[in-house]
């Protein structure tokens, strides 16, 4: 998902159309996690990226998302750019530490 959300509408308040971007967010990872993983693979894991505009988008974790929509409704910033892209992922396995 690359996409720029807008807020503003002329009878929806913003503090709702933050929530429902918050909600679309969620709905999407949930749909992708939700897809049959690939031979091999164990989990399906996201490059995520934040900002005012596309061009000064940053990376940011998955986890941060939520907290970048309410900087950006504290800011009171019109618009803004979301990117999430799903990738699979490979567990490495934890190599126990020795006795000596």
């Amino acid at each position: 998902m690359k996409k720029t959300f807008v807020i503003e509408h002329a009878k929806i308040q913003p503090p709702r159309l933050f929530e429902a971007v918050k909600h679309e967010l969620k709905k999407y990872i949930r749909r992708e996690r939700n897809k049959k993983l690939p031979e091999g693979a164990d989990f399906w894991d996201f490059d995520c990226k934040y900002g005012a505009t596309a061009e000064a988008a940053t990376v940011v974790h998955l986890s941060e998302l939520n907290k970048c929509v309410d900087q950006a409704e504290q800011q009171g910033l019109t618009s803004f750019y979301i990117e999430i892209l799903a990738k699979v992922g490979k567990r490495t396995p934890r190599i126990a530490p020795t006795e000596e």
